[in-house]
């Protein structure tokens, strides 16, 4: 009877042996298909959002390029995910250049600004030196800038510039940062300056979340005007080169959005509309092309190591 209890046993553990042994190469392969769709986004519900075309709203100003009179958005304006975002990467030179034109150059002063984004950085190399993002290439430089924290993390930081002699000469800065940023994840990234004799700011925000850089000073009173020939992820500042990775929806306004803006624009998502229309001077979706959406026809000129993404969205979280 013992012997027989055995025998049952070793043959109901042969038989599972075999069960596994038929069945646990299938169930790999099972685990490894799923694995490999689960990284390419098929299971991400922002796979089967529905994604607008390039162009699909933009802002449109009847008395022309400029011009602030019954202005409006037009087409789908609901924050409609993109089709595309632009990548490039940490060798990338010149990835948008925006040349001069009267339509910025007019409606563009050194005493406020706005520059609001969607950035993902991936590949940023150098610690110790400030890469380039979005940034104004004139004599004095102003901007947006990617620099590292540590091998985890990313910080952001932005810089006004300004002379006390005239023509970019004796030259300072005012600036802020905000640090701790994860790598491959999509950040509302905006850039805000404002000169008022005794009530001056510069701050940096991250996801609606600002980190304020504040003084009072009357001087110095000839800051650097903004707007001459404008460039996204380039590199023409000090040698540096650009950050790595991918940029969305830069919008570029003439004033400073106050905190509260800032947060509804970030709660638009990254396929948000313009907020402030009357001061907006160039919206770039970066939905496919580099064209420019406020109505003003500061289209940008594309490098050629410039590529737009259309599986943009595993990183990308709404807010």
């Amino acid at each position: 009877m013992h012997r027989q209890a055995v025998h049952l046993r070793r043959n109901k553990a042969q038989s599972a042996m075999e069960y596994l042994m038929t069945y646990g190469w299938a169930i790999l392969i099972i685990a490894i298909v799923l694995a490999a769709l689960f990284s390419l986004g098929v299971f991400n519900p922002m796979a089967y959002a529905p994604k607008a075309p390039p162009g699909a709203c933009q802002v449109f100003r009847p008395n022309g390029p400029g011009t602030t009179f019954y202005i409006n958005l037009e087409g789908i304006c609901n924050g409609e995910l993109p089709q595309y975002t632009m990548a490039f990467s940490n060798t990338s030179v010149h990835g948008v250049i925006v040349q001069q034109s009267p339509s910025m150059s007019t409606a563009w002063g050194g005493g406020s600004w706005t520059i609001a984004t969607w950035f993902k950085e991936t590949a940023l190399l150098n610690a110790s030196t400030g890469r380039d993002l979005i940034e104004e290439n004139t004599g004095c430089t102003s901007g947006l800038w990617v620099g590292s924290s540590s091998v985890t993390q990313f910080s952001v930081f932005t810089i006004q510039w300004y002379s006390s002699g005239g023509a970019c000469t004796n030259e300072g800065a005012v600036s802020a940062g905000y640090g701790g940023l994860p790598y491959n994840t999509w950040l509302f990234v905006v850039s805000t300056f404002h000169y008022n004799p005794g009530n001056s700011w510069v701050a940096i925000c991250v996801n609606g979340v600002c980190n304020n850089s504040t003084w009072t000073s009357d001087s110095p009173s000839d800051y650097a005007q903004y707007g001459f020939t404008f460039s996204i992820n380039d590199n023409d500042c000090c040698s540096v080169r650009s950050p790595g990775g991918e940029l969305a929806n830069v919008q570029l306004y003439n004033t400073s959005l106050s905190q509260q803006e800032i947060q509804a624009l970030y709660r638009e998502g990254i396929g948000g509309a313009p907020i402030d229309l009357q001061n907006l001077v160039g919206w770039w979706p970066l939905n496919g092309n580099a064209n420019d959406y406020s109505g003003n026809g500061n289209n940008g000129e594309l490098n050629n190591v410039v590529r737009f993404d259309g599986n943009w969205y595993p990183d990308y979280t709404p807010p």
